[in-house]
This record gives structure tokens, sequence and C-alpha cells, in this order.
């Protein structure tokens, strides 16, 4: 085969490569729900449904104030700065103090979501990526 035609074959096949990999990601969605003032002065409540696809891994980020996940269905696994992972099923709760460090990661073999009720500075962002 001649040298002028194996390159453009090579980069067309990582091409390819690359948007099937882009288009086989797990994905994760946000559905805004609640976004109201609360009684303490600058804060605000949030609540936010999260549903995840199987194998779906939400990075390390954290929150400008308290989170409360709680787990609709599937299997969720969560991993706070400086603890050990916990497990948590639907019907099963964790608190995340104001500003740790978290991940999440559907460890089930199907879609897994989390109703998260935030409790933040009033019109901070609310997920801040950490690496």
């Amino acid at each position: 085969m001649n040298a002028r035609f194996i390159v453009p074959a090579a980069l067309v096949a990582a091409v390819v490569t690359f948007q099937t990999a882009q288009a086989e990601q797990p994905e994760i969605r946000r559905t805004d729900l609640v976004k109201e003032d609360v009684s303490v002065s600058g804060k605000e409540v949030v609540q936010v449904r999260v549903d995840f696809n199987s194998g779906a891994f939400a990075v390390n980020h954290r929150h400008p104030g308290q989170e409360i996940a709680y787990v609709l269905e599937g299997t969720l696994e969560y991993k706070l700065e400086g603890k050990e992972a916990v497990t948590l099923k639907a019907g099963e709760s964790l608190f995340i103090p104001d500003g740790v460090t978290h991940s999440a990661r559907n460890v089930g073999d199907g879609k897994a979501s989390e109703l998260a009720t935030y409790i933040v500075t009033k019109n901070a962002k609310l997920v801040e990526p950490v690496k």
C-alpha cells in the first residue's frame, strides 16, 4: 500500500474512533426543580433531579453550601474528600457538608437517579469542578 494513502486512512480511523467514544460517553442529566430564597440572609434552596445513565460518573466537584442527596432509583457510589466511598440504593440519603469535594458514580446495572437538595449561597455557581 502506498504511504500517501496510509496516513489519511489512519487519520480517518482515529476521527471515527474518537467520535464513537464521545457518542458512547455515559450521560448525566440535571433537571432543575426548585430555586427559592430561605429565611437565612444570603442563602437559597435549590433542588434538582440528577439522572445517571449506566456507568455515568460525576467528577470531583463541590457546592457553595450543604447538599442532601436522596437516591430515587438505582445504586450510586459517593466519594467524599477524606472519607471512604459509600454506596447508596433507592430510599437512602447522604449529607454532604459545605464545600466538601465529592464525586458520584452509577455502579448499578441500569439508570440511577438522585434528588439533590442544596442550601447554598444565593446566586453562586451551584457546581464547581475540582481537580
